[in-house]
Parts: structure tokens; sequence; C-alpha cells
């Protein structure tokens, strides 16, 4: 097979997460490319057994990797109630629901494994089954091949001279089904070893009784050939030189603002606060003490984003990260960056909503936050990552737009994104692009005031501490000239109309709209962010065109040129609009029409080719 998308699901406590992580870990390091979908509930820990406690995991390898799959081609499901997830899909509590392949999380020819051990009489009673046979019950139809095995008691016989306790062994389930999905894949063992042995570095006692575990797995699959025969991708590996990881989103994002501090030669500071799911770029950013990274946990969002400020007031590249809610509280903070046209980087990892919303699922619902969401005329460039690996250059990106134009930016990634994987290709220092931070010249100093400005409109940056450029900057309006407060009316729109223009020259310094897939259709689909993946592989099913924005504000130069060139324009969001929204207000006399959706899930591409077939008949 070229592609194939594996799924994994079962309780948030049968580490899911874990084995989904560790076999995209494995293909991206055997050089396919992936891309994957972690989905789990926002419940800390619901009951064993139950349908609100089902923890999912899908990939898919091999070339031309676009999406985590619509359908998944194998199922591992850990319990009753992970198969019921994963056959009925979006209709698991509706107690008639059968097999339906528009919802189903798997194909109608998938190879299903499933833990018989987790079939019992009481499983099937937490899972809300009727009758004392899951499979007929579900209406799985003879075409999907059932495997089913013994995980429970296969683990705990692999286990039983290791002198753990029963607890203990059973937390070694997922590992056994890694070993059975190497072998399904002839992915070697001496690699998924040396991967386990990484993982649990910090806790050694654990990777002999886990390694046994998966190789024992592997060996099942072997001795048996359990009635399926292995699959094997055909698809190349990448094989453009470098060196390549799987990388997620926040991880990425996390090292990109590393880069950009590196290249710009300055310190990194981040001031944050702890909010699903940006949390593990303030953990990575934590551990980097030695790449001269500072980070303040602070007591709630507004402090984070204060102190990140301060930080750039001091002169270092400030950061704060957050989610939609977070940057709700921010905002009046961020006015004073845009006031005071400090370099700052608002990372806004958005999720579902309004209020606590939907703290694991993924939307693309802040995006007129992040354009319009402060008090008086106050703009900021804002820019949306598409990939997780990308997360790395847009968040570098980033960077360099804040400390070339002294303003805040925005960088808008999403759940999807920034829990998902993907294969990377680690840059060198050398291939990226040069930061000039809008330091101060010399020329200026002795009489340095921050209303100075160069060509562009962009005004100087000076530090406290540096002899002979000492000033004031303030959150109240300044004069044009000299910089001190200014209640002049002229002097205040003057001022407005100056900062939106330093926003606006922004799209001289950054590249021209591109357009996907094949340029002479007559439709062209229009995304932006982290939609990128689904309407590249819907475009290229339907023959048509794509032009997927990571520039939002400012729009790259040739927008309206490229947009004039198509008969019909389809704006695909995971919201109600907001960005057909946008783009109607900048180019009213250009018709378009959109497609939506708002389920705290990335799209399917099914979906999206159907909604454009039956615009096109």
């Amino acid at each position: 097979m070229k592609n194939i998308v594996v799924r994994f699901c079962g309780d948030s406590g049968d580490g899911i997460q874990l084995t989904g992580n560790l076999f995209s870990s494995l293909s991206a390091i055997l050089g396919h490319e992936i891309s994957t979908l972690p989905d789990f509930p926002a419940e800390i820990r619901a009951p064993q057994g139950t349908l609100g406690g089902v923890s999912g995991f899908q990939v898919e390898l091999g070339s031309e990797v676009y999406t985590p799959g619509d359908k998944a081609d194998v199922i591992v499901a850990m319990n009753a109630a992970a198969l019921k997830v994963c056959t009925l899909g979006s209709h698991f509590n509706h107690p008639q629901a059968h097999f339906d392949e528009q919802f189903a999380l798997y194909h109608r020819h998938a190879i299903v494994i499933v833990d018989t051990d987790s079939l019992s009489d009481k499983d099937l009673e937490k899972a809300q089954y009727h009758t004392p046979n899951p499979f007929e019950e579900l209406g799985i139809p003879e075409s999907v091949q059932i495997v089913p095995v013994a995980l429970t008691t296969l683990t705990k016989e692999a286990l039983k001279d290791s002198g753990m306790d029963n607890k203990s062994m059973l937390k070694s389930r997922n590992m056994f089904a890694l070993g059975l999905i190497c072998w399904l894949f002839d992915q070697p063992m001496d690699e998924a070893i040396h991967l386990l042995e990484d993982k649990f570095k910090k806790k050694p006692a654990l990777v002999a009784p886990n390694t046994k575990v998966m190789v024992d797995g592997y060996n099942y699959g072997q001795n048996l050939a359990l009635s399926i025969h292995q699959i094997r991708l055909d698809g190349k590996p990448n094989e453009a030189h470098g060196t390549y990881t799987s990388i997620a989103g926040n991880k990425a994002t996390a090292w990109g603002l590393i880069a950009a501090a590196e290249k710009a030669g300055m310190h990194l500071f981040l001031g944050s606060y702890p909010i699903t799911p940006a949390t593990d770029i303030m953990h990575e950013l934590a551990g980097r003490k030695d790449q001269n990274v500072m980070v303040v946990q602070a007591e709630d969002e507004i402090a984070g984003v204060c102190t990140a400020i301060g930080a750039a007031f001091a002169g270092d590249l400030a950061c704060t990260s957050t989610s939609g809610p977070g940057l709700s509280l921010k905002s009046e903070a961020v006015g004073l960056a845009v006031m005071a046209e400090l370099p700052l980087v608002i990372i806004d990892v958005q999720r579902g909503g309004p209020s606590t919303g939907l703290p694991t699922k993924t939307e693309q619902t802040d995006l007129l936050q992040a354009l319009y969401g402060r008090n008086g005329e106050c703009p900021a460039v804002v820019l949306a990552a598409s990939t997780s690996a990308n997360c790395f250059d847009y968040a570098y990106e980033a960077c360099r737009l804040a400390l070339e134009n002294m303003t805040p930016v925005i960088l808008l990634t999403d759940t999807y994104l920034a829990n998902g994987t993907a294969l990377w290709r680690i840059p060198k220092m050398a291939e990226l692009p040069a930061i000039r931070p809008q330091s101060v010249p010399e020329e200026l100093k002795g009489h340095f005031n921050p209303a100075l400005r160069d060509e562009r409109g962009v005004r100087y940056w000076a530090f406290p501490g540096m002899e002979g450029y000492e000033h004031r900057n303030i959150g109240l309006e300044r004069d044009a000239e000299k910089g001190t407060i200014s209640t002049n009316p002229e002097n205040h729109e003057k001022m407005v109309r100056a900062r939106q223009a330093k926003i606006a020259q922004v799209a001289n310094r950054i590249p021209d709209l591109q357009v996907q897939g094949n340029a002479e259709s007559d439709t062209l689909l229009v995304g932006w962010g982290s939609t990128e993946g689904h309407l590249h592989a819907a475009a290229n099913q339907l023959g048509c065109a794509l032009a997927q924005f990571n520039y939002i504000l400012p729009l790259p130069r040739n927008t309206r040129e490229v947009l004039s060139a198509y008969k019909r324009i389809i704006v695909c969001e995971l919201n109600t609009g907001q960005f057909a929204a946008y783009l109607r207000a900048q180019f009213p006399d250009i018709p378009m029409t959109q497609y939506n959706e708002i389920q705290g899930q990335p799209f399917a591409v099914e979906r999206i080719v159907n909604h454009v077939k039956s615009i096109a008949d």
C-alpha cells in the first residue's frame, strides 16, 4: 500500500497516546511521512470502560501524507467501549445505531484487532451494549476482518516472572498491542526498542518489562500469522538529505522561538500561564536554560503577558502563549504593546469555545478576536501555521516580523496542530532567514525619543541602561514628534494612521500567495491555518486549485489578483465563516461561498469533496 491509516483506541489509562506516539515516531525514523490526530476527552479520568472515557490516536503514514486520514485501515480496540465508539463514530450514543461507513472511524474492509479479555458481560454493560455479541449488535459487516487477541491474558503471561503486581502488568497491554502492530507493518524491533528505552530513560525499571511485552507481541504475530497478511508500504520514504524527526506542533513552536532568539542574538523570554492546549510550549521552553531561555509562570494570563511586555521593553525577544480564553484576558495588555510599539509574540493555540468550551478539541474560532479583539484602533500582525512541522517556521517568522517591525505579532495554531505530529526535517541555523532587530542607530545617541521612525514608519528600539538613549515609553497617546503625552485630536489621528501604516507595510516583507493544485481550474478552495492538509487532499481529488493563507494581517500583496482569477471561490473553515467575512470586507466585489464545520474535529476530506461536487452539479 502507498499509505495506511491506523487508529489506536481504549481507555484514557490504557496508554493510547504513548502507543500512538511511539508508532508514529518509529514510522518517521524509517523515513515515512506521518500526520497524527490525538483525540482524547477533557475529563481527567472517566470511569474505566465507559464510552465517555475513550481515548484515540490516529496516524496516516506513507508518502504524500496530508492528513491523519478520514477512515482507519487498521483499528486496535482495547475494550468494548472503544470498539463501539470506533464503529458508530459520532452516533455511539444512539441505542439502535449500526455500522455506517459515513460515521464509523474505519473502512468497510478494515482490520479490527480487539482485546477479547475486555468483552466480558460487565465490560459490555459499562459500554451500554444490550446483547452479549457486540460485533452482531454493532452491525459490523463481514467485510471487516475481526482479529480477536487476548491482550490482557497474553500480557500477564509475558510478565508472570517479572515480580510486577496485577495492576502494573495491565498497564503494559499497550506495549503488546504496539509489538503486534509493528509485526503487521514489518517494522524493525531494534528501532522500536531504542525508542522505548529513550522514552523510559528516567524510569529504567520500566524498560525491561515493557520491552519484553512488546517483543512478545511482535512474536505473537510472527508465530501465529494471525490469519492476516503483513502490510508493506510501497511509498518511497522521504529522500531529501537531512536529519528527520517526528515533531508535535507545540514543541515545534517552542523550537522556532529558540531558533529566532539565537539568530537575532537575543535572550528569549516567555511570560505565560498554563492553559490547555498551549501548556506544552511553556514546558518545553522551561527546560531550555542551556539556550538562555527565561520562563516565568505567572499567577494569571494578564500577569503573563505583562511580564513579557516588560521583557520586550528591556530588550529581550518576548513571547507569551495561551489559548482562546487567555487571549481574551490578554487583550488590554496587547493594546499596551501596540501603543508602546514593542515587539511581542503572542501564540494562541485555538481550542473549541466559547468560555471553557472544549479544551481538548480543535477549532479556528479565534480569528476575529486576533484581528479585532482589542479596544481602539489597535492593529497587530496575524499569522497562522498550517502543519505541526511548520509551527517551527511560523513561530520563527512571528519573531522576525515582531523584531523588525516593532509590533505585536499573533501566531494562531490550534489543538490539532499542537498535539498532532508530523515528519520534520531539522533545519540548519545557516538556512534560516536573517533577523535584524530594529535597534536604535548610533547617530541618535543623546537626542533619542520613542517617536522617531525610519523610512518604513517603524520606530527605533532602545533599551533601559543604554547611555544616551534614555526615554519614557507610555500607554497613553504620544506626540508624533516629541514622544511626550498628547491629547491633541489631530495628533491622535496622525498616530493611529501611523500605526496602521506600519502594519500595512509588512505586506512588502512577506511572500506572495501561492496557488496549489490545478491553477487552471475555475474552482478555488480557500483556507487558512491548519486546514491545509485536508484542503490539499480535497483539491487533488477534485482537480481544482487551492489558496491556503498563512499571512492573515496584512494579506499577501497579490491576494486580489489570485482571487479574481477564479469563477467559483469556496472558503473552508472550522468556524461559522470568520475568514470569509474578513475577505469579503477586503474584497466586497469578489463573490465567494463558504463551507464550515464546528464539530471540534478537523475536516474530513470526503465531506469537502462531496460539498464541492454538490455545488458543481
